[in-house]
């Protein structure tokens, strides 16, 4: 026997595999999946079938951009319970609306080893893709389209990630529902080259450590990337724009890297960390937001070197009775209101910076105080603390700031730029 012919008997796949012609008619797709066999392809005739589908075994759904597949308005529209099944090219409509069942557009469960859900159309579905438990996944490719006719809170997800290790989303446009992709207890999956807008959270993580969130573009959310009870996750390349609240937040998340990232526009905070500790924020761009990085809730040990502060109306907020150096072996982070000084020329300022002192604390603690921000006291304690530093409570200090702000590649992807 020829080692071409021997391969794939070895591996379990068919050495012939057939292509179906499905006409429109109802349930012909249910009809031909009864005749066909493993490694077939299904290609579907131009128009809208009424009809759900469960696929078991490795089969193709081909939709070639031009079939509709319409559930009806009753649980999920294609479940997927067996190994190497591809969907691609087809428009996927009409979900039901029960959050307990997860209706979706496409389901993945637990038993769909390596699934394929490549360049198809969901539309006005509870549930974009459900990933529920099916490992190896691969979602690329896809417009997936939400629902629009309840609060936000109670629309589902574009993709909902639930127990599924090595799970790939990459290149979809994802629009409308509740988050763009939802991560509850699952580890090693990738997030790429995503567009998410008009949801409540681009990119919302829960229990999902060794994960990573790239090179993705979140445009006009209620939040960015939130990373929440999780470890050793990279966040890096992605872009945030006019996302309202904030453009990267860490939760209790320990231990990750934050690199690369563009956040413009935010209008609370660039980046909040809460009770997040061990982390590198590295080489990142933090532009016009209310607060360039707010630290809280004991947020310690992370490492914050190369970032751009630019224009934020507070570039720092960090409440602390001790000083926390933010540079390394001489080379700190840039900032827009730092009127610094360069005499030897070596892009390093030859003064440190210090972005909060005690007016700001009260601040932070008394609001109303904001009333006397131009006073000749207040302008008096202020100008005493640049003159004697020793008077300063602690906080943030920038031993080594940069004269230059370095670009991440990202920036390019921010439209002013």
């Amino acid at each position: 026997m020829r080692w071409s012919l021997l391969i794939p008997l070895l591996l379990g796949t068919p050495l012939w595999a057939a292509d179906w012609d499905v006409p429109n008619r109802a349930g012909a797709i249910n009809e031909i999946l009864t005749q066909a066999a493993d490694g077939d392809t299904l290609r579907l005739s131009p128009g809208v079938y009424t009809e759900q589908l469960v696929l078991d075994r490795p089969v193709t759904i081909d939709g070639l951009g031009q079939a509709t597949i319409d559930g009806q308005g009753a649980g999920s529209v294609i479940t997927v319970t067996g190994p190497g099944v591809t969907i691609r090219g087809l428009r996927v409509i009409g979900s039901g609306s029960d959050h307990e069942g997860i209706d979706s557009g496409i389901k993945l469960t637990k038993t769909a080893t390596a699934p394929q859900v490549l360049n198809n159309v969901l539309i006005g579905n509870l549930y974009g893709v459900d990933i529920h438990g099916a490992k190896d996944s691969l979602v690329k490719g896809n417009r997936i389209e939400g629902r629009q006719d309840r609060r936000m809170n109670a629309r589902g997800n574009g993709v909902y990630v639930w127990s599924a290790p090595g799970a790939v989303v990459e290149d979809n446009d994802i629009q409308y529902g509740r988050d763009g992709i939802f991560v509850n207890s699952s580890k090693k999956n990738a997030f790429r080259n995503n567009l998410f807008r008009d949801l409540r959270f681009a990119v919302h993580y829960m229990y999902a450590d060794n994960s990573e969130v790239s090179a993705n573009v979140s445009i006009g959310n209620d939040l960015g990337y939130a990373v929440m009870f999780t470890k050793r996750v990279r966040v890096t390349d992605n872009v945030s724009i006019n996302d309202r609240e904030h453009g990267v937040m860490l939760n209790y998340a320990n231990q990750s890297v934050i690199s690369g990232n563009v956040v413009v526009g935010a209008q609370e905070k660039c980046t909040f960390l809460y009770n997040a500790n061990k982390n590198e924020f590295t080489d990142n761009w933090f532009e016009g937001c209310g607060i360039g990085i707010h630290f809280t809730a004991g947020s310690d040990r992370n490492r914050i070197v190369g970032n751009a502060f630019v224009g934020n109306r507070t570039q720092v907020k960090y409440v602390s009775t001790k000083w926390v150096e933010w540079s390394e072996e001489g080379r700190g982070n840039y900032w827009s209101d730092f009127a610094a000084y360069d005499v030897d020329g070596d892009g390093i300022a030859d003064a440190p910076y210090r972005p909060n002192d005690s007016m700001d604390h009260v601040l932070w603690t008394q609001p109303s105080a904001k009333l006397l921000l131009g006073s000749p006291a207040v302008q008096l304690v202020r100008w005493s603390q640049s003159a004697f530093p020793a008077l300063l409570p602690g906080g943030v200090m920038d031993s080594h700031p940069l004269m230059i702000a370095p670009k991440p590649p990202a920036i390019k992807k921010v439209p002013h730029e």
